[in-house]
Parts: C-alpha cells; structure tokens; sequence
C-alpha cells in the first residue's frame, strides 16, 4: 500500500473517550415520524474516568497520537462481557446508546460464549468471542494492505458497478461526496456474505481474496461479526418488545442479503484543510455496522441545532457499533441512525494512510422496509402508513450505493439522514 510515513499494520491510533455536549434530540428524515429530543447529557462521563494503566490500554503505541486537544464524540463504552451475563444497567446503556445518538464503542474483549481450541478454527453460527474477532480484524487489517498494493489496473478488473452491484472494488475518487459531483478520496473492497458462505454465486476477484486460507479468514470474520449483530438484534427486540426473535428473524446468518466485508483504504490528504472529505455525510443503509478504525477520521454530527461534527477516537480492543436506516423504518424512529462522514487524520496522524475494516449488517433482500408490528413502544411512534414507501432492503441499498457512484443518481443516495446533509 503507498504509505507517507505510517503503516497500520499493527496497531492503531486510539485514545481513552472524551466526551463533548451537544445537547438536542432525536432527528429523523422528514419522511420519518418525529419524536420529543431526548437529552444527550448522561453521554458525558458515560464511562468512569479511566486511570492511566487503563488509558494505556487503549492505546496503541506504534502510530502517530491522536491530538489531545480534538473534541471526541460523545459515545458510551459498552462492554461485551456485561451484556453477555445479562447485567440489566449495561443492557440499559445499550438502549440509550441507540435511542439517542444510534453509535457506541463495544469492548470485545473477554467477551465470549464459545470454547475454542485456536482463534484460526471455525466458528459456529451464533457463536460470540470477541477475543478472537479482534483477531480476525488484526488478519484482515493485513490481508487488507496486500489487496490495496495490487496494481490499480488489476484491481478494477473486479469494479461491478456497471452490472449493477454494489460488490467488488471501488477506486479513488469512484464515488461522490455531494450533489455538485465532488469526487471522494478512497477506495474500498466489498465482499459478500452469500458468496463466503457459499449460499449464493461466487464472485470473480483477486488471487490474494481467492486463497483458500483468506477466504476461511473471511468465513470466520463474517460469522463473528454476524454473531455480534444477532445478540444486539435479540437485546433491542426485548427492550422493544417485539415477538420474540423477531429483529433476528429478518437477518438469518444463512439467508441472502446485502451483508458484507469492506476494507476502506483513504491515502493523506493532498491539502491540510481537515474538512476535505474522504467520504461523503450519510447514514448506513442497513441494519447494524461492526466497525474497525486504527486512525482517526470518521466523524459524527450529534443531534441538536447547534452541534458540530466531532471525531470518534478509535480505541484498542474496541469496534464502533451503529445502527443504520432499516433500524430507523422498522420502529418509526424510534431507533436512530445518525449522520456520520469521514475526513483527514487530525494532527499527525494526518501523514498516515488510513484503512478501515467493516461488517455491514442488511436485512434479507427481499424483506420490504417498513414499521413492524407487535410493538407497543413502535405504534406509539407511528404515524399513519399511507405515505410509506413499499422497497426491499436490496432496493434500497443499491439505490443508495450506486447513486453514489460518479455518474448515478445522487437524489437517490439519500436514506434517514433528510435535510441534515447538505446537497
């Protein structure tokens, strides 16, 4: 991969959560069903203040410092473990976490429910172990450095957005940032889920995706992540009180879906205006996103007239959590996936190429994307459902994928995010 000065192969630029306030409340598309604004002040401090053994914990060592002086987003460090043995002020945190604001930092470690041999066997469906997808991301990270240092001319061999799919490769500047055109600066890689686990056609692609040892790698990452997807699903199913399982129902593991693989990969800046985007304002498409950043970059815009974008610091042993539109259509918001976009490294680490790893979550292809039933919390929110737009998850996430592609139809692109983007 062309670098600057800094590989991310190992580690990656964390630091222990500083919490802003914004104040303000819940925002939904204007599509959507309003709500009363919720408070964002418990996000401040939501964690104790870690002591300094702990900070070091969360930080790695081997990549340039996040600034001191950069303002962190006001995410709540939810623990993997606690949820896992059902500790009710944990499982609440969850909960506010994605009413309010819809992001959260998720501790992986210690967090399991299997008992593997080896972080390299196979995992079962369902199965939890966060030590070992931690690991996982670690291989992919450096599975992700070969696929990006293929020529670019090989790698667009496998660019499938004439055919209509949102898989494959998407080169620099591929894609647009907002409604004038403006190119964006990175490139990303998608893999299916159907085609690792082999319930639906295999893709073409590189030699170094089709090794059997990388496609097991992949295997395994997809599963872990989907096992982390599924036990938050089944959590904010009973806080909603939907008939049991029915969040999961609508994303079985071995169901087609939109579900994927992504490594980003974002080179510095040709400018030091931090404000270029590398990635364009949006909200994700789906249901769930299992995040991995090992430098800073990605940003989000916290509810409230008055807020301002804020980084998310990427902490060791941690994935950013968020939830996406589906979420938002499914409980009339609500549940809320907020606006986010991804910008230069802050202060050193903005000589630093910049690689992100993600699981994205989608519903089955075929399930329609509307307000659920069953719920008394949801029909409290819903409004009247003449006006609700009859579309599959396939749908809308290829409307919304290619018509951000240079080229598509950019007043398709947009999901839950309304006049909070600017066009």
């Amino acid at each position: 991969m062309a670098q600057t000065t800094t590989s991310q192969l190992g580690a990656t630029a964390i630091a222990h959560p500083v919490a802003t306030s914004n104040g303000g409340g819940l925002w939904v598309s204007s599509v959507e069903h309003r709500s009363p604004a919720p408070a964002l002040h418990h996000l401040n401090g939501g964690a104790k203040q870690e002591s300094r053994s702990s900070e070091d914990d969360l930080t790695f060592h081997d990549l340039p410092p996040f600034p001191d002086d950069v303002p962190a987003a006001p995410l709540l460090r939810l623990s993997l473990k606690k949820l896992l043995d059902h500790d009710a002020e944990e499982e609440d945190r969850l909960w506010r976490a994605c009413c309010d604001l819809g992001f959260f930092y998720l501790d992986l470690r210690s967090g399991s429910t299997s008992k593997r041999d080896s972080f390299h066997s196979d995992t079962k469906d369902g199965e939890l172990d966060g030590d070992a997808l931690l690991q996982d991301a670690d291989d992919l990270f450096r599975l992700g450095e070969k696929l990006f240092e293929l020529p670019n001319e090989e790698k667009q061999k496998y660019d499938f957005n004439e055919q209509g799919s949102y898989f494959g490769y998407k080169g620099l500047g591929a894609g647009v940032v907002d409604a004038k055109g403006t190119r964006d600066f990175n490139e990303f890689y998608n893999v299916s889920k159907n085609d690792m686990l082999g319930i639906d056609e295999r893709l073409s692609a590189p030699d170094v995706l089709s090794k059997e040892e990388n496609r097991a790698l992949l295997r395994r990452y997809c599963k872990r992540g989907h096992g982390v997807v599924s036990f938050i699903l089944g959590l904010l199913n009973g806080k909603l009180e939907l008939p049991d399982g029915k969040l999961e129902g609508l994303h079985r593991l071995k169901a087609v879906s939109g579900d994927q693989v992504r490594w980003v990969r974002s080179p510095p800046q040709p400018t030091q205006d931090t404000k270029k985007l590398s990635l364009g304002e949006h909200t994700d498409f789906g249901s769930v996103t299992v995040l991995f950043n090992r430098l800073g970059g990605l940003q989000i815009l916290p509810p409230g007239e008055s807020s301002e974008w804020c980084y998310v610091k990427p902490l060791k042993g941690h994935c950013v959590v968020n939830l996406g539109d589906a979420m938002v259509k499914f409980t009339a918001g609500v549940l809320r996936s907020n606006i986010h976009r991804v910008v230069n490294p802050p202060g050193e680490q903005g000589q630093s190429t910049r690689m992100s790893l993600v699981y994205f979550a989608r519903p089955e292809d075929e399930v329609l994307l509307r307000v659920l039933d069953g719920s008394k919390m949801i029909d409290e929110k819903r409004g009247s459902d003449d006006g609700e737009e009859a579309i599959t998850a396939k749908e809308w996430i290829l409307r919304r994928a290619l018509g951000r592609r240079a080229g598509g139809d950019w007043g398709k692109s947009h999901g839950t995010e309304g006049a909070r983007v600017k066009q």
